[in-house]
């Protein structure tokens, strides 16, 4: 079940919700209406990064430029955004043993930062880097991604109820121990 925290006097009056992603606690809060909620992720096994065919997570701001696969089911097996009509399961698994699995929902991202994460070769859109579902025998807390964040099934269909296109994103390297649940 999602971890829920108050957040501190005078963080909780702050207008707009947000996603903040810590590479090194490999965690992802979102925080909206004066709580804070918690999933674990699994950020990229090559690290932090922008490049274009590095298969790292990039850093820095973002926003969810678009939120995929509202209204299906869990599971729901996705190929470039769209949804291949297979619900996941160990023996499709079996059939695809090479495939990247992107289950359930996407929240695709798109860089702010020009130059960082957005335009020419360090570009989050383009590199189609997303928030997104893996199968239930993945780990989190390990970053195994090829770049994307992924979520537990039923964490990233929860995140998506809560946000909209257009929620900012912050991906950082550094720990959130000493930072409360709001990053600004």
């Amino acid at each position: 079940m999602t971890q829920a925290h108050p957040m501190p006097a005078g963080v909780a009056d702050l207008p707009a919700d947000l996603i903040e992603i810590s590479i090194a606690d490999q965690l992802l809060r979102y925080s909206a209406g004066g709580v804070c909620y918690q999933y674990p992720v699994s950020t990229a096994l090559n690290g932090a990064g922008e490049e274009q065919g590095s298969g790292k997570t990039p850093r820095g701001w973002h926003r969810i430029r678009a939120c995929i696969g509202r209204g299906q089911p869990v599971n729901t097996v996705f190929v470039g955004r769209r949804a291949t009509g297979e619900i996941y399961s160990p023996q499709l698994a079996q059939q695809y043993p090479r495939r990247d699995w992107i289950l359930s929902r996407i929240l695709w991202l798109q860089g702010l930062e020009i130059g960082r994460n957005r335009l020419g070769l360090v570009d989050s859109m383009r590199r189609y880097i997303y928030i997104h579902g893996t199968p239930d025998s993945e780990p989190m807390g390990e970053p195994l991604s090829h770049g994307c964040v992924r979520m537990r099934n039923d964490h990233v269909c929860e995140l998506a109820e809560r946000v909209a296109a257009g929620t900012r994103v912050w991906i950082q390297e550094g720990t959130f121990a000493r930072i409360p649940c709001r990053n600004l």
